[in-house]
C-alpha cells in the first residue's frame, strides 16, 4: 500500500480475541443517558464472503445518534434494544473477504461502537486515503467536516462581503462553520454558550464577533452586529435563538437548519412563535440539512477540506477520551456543551 496516501499519527492499536460492544439497554426519553447503555463482551468475529472485518481505533459521539437511539420522529429506523448502539468509527481492516477491500486500509464509516465490526461496503462513507493525521480525519473527513462545508455551501450559499451567523458556534460542526464562512469571504458572528468558547470562536475560528447567548441581550448584540441584518444563519439549537435570529434575517436570507439541539424532548412537540410571517415578509428561504443525502459529494467536499488543512488555513479540535467505558455517556455529554471539539472515544487498548 502506499504510505503517503494514508493517515498519519496513527495510535497504536491491540487485536484482542474479544468484542466489546455498548449496546442500547433501553430507550432513551430525549437525550440518551449512560443508563441506557450497556457493555458487553463477546468474541471476536470472523468475516464472511463479501465482508471484511475492521479494527474500530476511533468510536464518533455525534448529536445524530440521539435521534438513532430514541423513538422520535427521526430519518432513519432506531437502533434495536439490545443491538450495539449505532455509530460512526474510524478503524483499519485487519481481515477481508471481499477482493475490494485491502488488510491494512483505514475506514470511516457505519461500524457501530463496538470493537470490531463485520460489514460490507455499503457501511464505509469514507476510504482514507490523506496524509492527514487520523484524528483529525475522524473529524474534518467525517460528518463534522462535511456537513459544516455542504450545508453551508450547498444550502447557504455564501457571498463574499455577506453576513453569517452560526449558533453552537465552538461546536465540533459550528467551529468548522465558522473558518470555512471566513475563508469563502464572509463576516463571522457566533453564538455559543460559554465565555471561554466566546474566546474560542473569536481566536482559534477566527470569528469577527461571538457572544454568549445565555448573558448577552441576543436582540441587543444582533441588532448591533448586524445592522443590515444577517445574509445566512446556520442553525444547530433552534427554539429561541432562532425566533429571535429570525427577526433579524435580512431580505433573502437563507436559514440552514442543521439541528435543534435546544428542544429536550419532541414528545409531546413543543409550541412556540409562530415564524411563518417572517419568512414570508423577509423572502426567507429555509431548509434543513442531512448529511447522508449527499454521499455523492463526500469526496469533493473532502479534498477541499484537506487541501484547506495542509495550507494551513483550517483547523481541527478533537476532544478525546480513552476507554469505551466513556461511551455510554459522550451523547449527554455533548448535549450538555461539555466537549472543547470533536467528541471521540479511542478503544485501540
Amino acid at each position: 500500500m502506499n504510505t503517503s496516501n494514508r493517515p498519519t499519527d496513527l495510535p497504536a492499536f491491540q487485536i484482542p480475541d474479544e468484542n466489546r460492544r455498548v449496546l442500547l439497554a433501553r430507550r432513551p426519553l430525549g437525550i440518551p443517558q449512560p443508563d441506557d447503555f450497556a457493555i458487553e463482551t463477546a468474541p471476536r468475529p470472523s468475516p464472511t464472503p463479501g465482508t471484511f472485518l475492521i479494527r474500530n481505533i476511533y468510536l464518533s459521539a455525534d448529536p445524530a445518534q440521539r435521534g438513532w437511539a430514541s423513538a422520535e420522529a427521526n430519518y432513519s429506523e432506531p437502533v434495536a434494544i439490545g443491538g450495539p448502539m449505532r455509530g460512526l468509527t474510524v478503524g483499519i481492516v485487519v481481515d477481508s473477504m471481499d477482493p475490494e477491500v485491502s488488510v491494512g486500509e483505514f475506514l470511516y464509516g457505519l461500524f457501530d461502537w463496538q470493537d470490531f465490526a463485520v460489514a460490507d461496503r455499503s457501511k464505509i462513507l469514507m476510504r482514507l486515503r490523506k496524509p492527514l493525521p487520523l484524528q483529525v480525519c475522524t473529524n474534518l473527513l467525517g460528518i463534522n467536516g462535511l456537513t459544516a462545508y455542504l450545508a453551508l455551501t450547498e444550502l447557504g450559499r455564501p457571498q463574499s462581503g455577506e453576513t453569517l451567523l452560526v449558533s453552537t458556534a465552538a461546536g465540533a460542526v459550528g467551529g468548522f462553520v465558522g473558518q470555512i464562512g471566513r475563508l469563502l469571504g464572509c463576516r463571522t458572528i457566533g453564538l455559543t454558550g460559554d465565555d471561554a468558547k466566546v474566546e474560542r470562536c473569536r481566536t482559534r475560528y477566527g470569528y469577527a464577533e461571538a457572544f454568549n447567548y445565555k448573558t448577552a441581550d441576543l436582540n441587543a448584540v444582533l441588532n448591533d452586529a448586524a445592522p443590515q441584518g444577517i445574509d445566512v444563519y446556520f442553525d444547530n439549537t433552534g427554539g429561541p435563538i432562532l425566533d429571535t435570529a429570525l427577526r433579524h434575517m435580512a431580505r433573502g436570507g437563507r436559514i440552514v437548519q442543521c439541528g435543534t439541539a435546544s428542544t429536550a424532548s419532541w414528545n409531546p412537540v413543543p409550541t412556540g412563535p409562530r415564524n411563518e410571517r417572517e419568512v414570508l415578509t423577509r423572502r426567507l428561504v429555509w431548509s434543513g440539512f442531512i448529511v447522508f443525502d449527499y454521499l455523492d459529494r463526500f469526496e469533493q467536499a473532502a479534498d477541499r477540506l484537506a487541501e484547506w488543512y495542509l495550507d494551513g488555513k483550517i483547523v481541527s479540535d478533537e476532544d478525546i477520551s480513552e476507554g469505551i467505558e466513556h461511551a455510554p455517556g459522550a451523547i449527554a455529554s455533548l448535549y450538555a456543551g461539555k466537549n472543547v471539539g470533536k467528541k471521540l472515544i479511542y478503544i485501540g487498548r
